[in-house]
C-alpha cells in the first residue's frame, strides 16, 4: 500500500510539475507561491480587519492569527523534522524547479497549511466570498507542486492540518462565545 501511494504521489507530482507546464504557469506560479510578494498586502489586510473591522471581522482576524501561529510552527518545527521527507527539489534530478529549492524537508507544506487554515476561517465568517477564498488557497497549494518544491501529499497533508486547526480554533471560539452569552443572559435575569 505504501509503495502504491508513493508511486501515485510521484505520478501526480510529474503531471503537475511537467505535463501541464506552459509559459503562462511558468510565469504565474512562482509569483503565486512566493510569500514575500504577498506578505505586506496580507499583513495590511489583516491589520485592517483588526483595526477597522466590525466585531465579526475582528474575531475572524484573531482566529486567523491563532490558526496560522499554530499551523506554521507545528509543520516547520515538529512535523517536518519528525517525518523527514526530503523535498522533490532535493531528490529528483528531472524536476522543473522554478524557485529556490527550499529547506531539506517538505512534509507537510507550511504554505498549504497556513493558507488553507486562514481560508477555512474566512469561509466560516464570509461565506459570500467562499469561491474566491477557496480558489486562492487551491492556487497557492497547487503552485507548491508546480514550482517543484513539494509532492502532492505534502500539500494535501498541509491542507488537512490547516483545516484541523482552523476547526479547532473555531470550536474553541464558539464554545467561549456560547458560554459568555449564557453568562450574560444569567446576569441579566438576576439583575432584574
Amino acid at each position: 500500500m505504501i509503495a502504491f501511494l508513493s508511486r501515485l504521489d510521484l505520478s501526480i507530482f510529474y503531471f503537475i510539475n511537467q505535463k501541464i507546464a506552459n509559459p503562462v504557469f511558468d510565469w504565474l506560479m512562482p509569483i503565486i507561491t512566493n510569500q514575500w510578494y504577498w506578505a505586506v498586502p496580507i499583513l495590511l489586510i489583516w491589520l485592517g480587519m483588526l483595526i477597522f473591522g466590525n466585531k465579526r471581522t475582528k474575531i475572524a482576524g484573531l482566529l486567523i492569527l491563532l490558526t496560522v501561529t499554530t499551523t506554521d510552527p507545528i509543520c516547520a518545527q515538529i512535523l517536518k523534522p519528525a517525518f523527514r521527507r526530503v523535498r522533490p527539489s532535493r531528490t529528483l534530478t528531472d524536476v522543473r524547479l522554478l524557485v529556490k529549492r527550499g529547506g531539506k524537508y517538505g512534509f507537510p507544506s507550511n504554505h498549504a497549511a497556513n493558507v488553507t487554515g486562514a481560508t477555512a476561517i474566512l469561509i466560516f465568517f464570509f461565506r459570500r466570498y467562499k469561491y474566491a477564498f477557496l480558489t486562492t488557497a487551491l492556487l497557492v497549494s497547487l503552485s507548491r507542486i508546480y514550482v517543484g518544491v513539494h509532492y502532492p501529499f505534502d500539500v494535501l497533508f498541509g491542507m488537512s492540518i490547516g483545516i484541523f486547526f482552523a476547526a479547532l480554533w473555531l470550536i474553541i471560539w464558539i464554545t467561549i462565545a456560547n458560554h459568555l452569552a449564557k453568562s450574560e443572559n444569567y446576569l441579566l435575569t438576576i439583575s432584574k
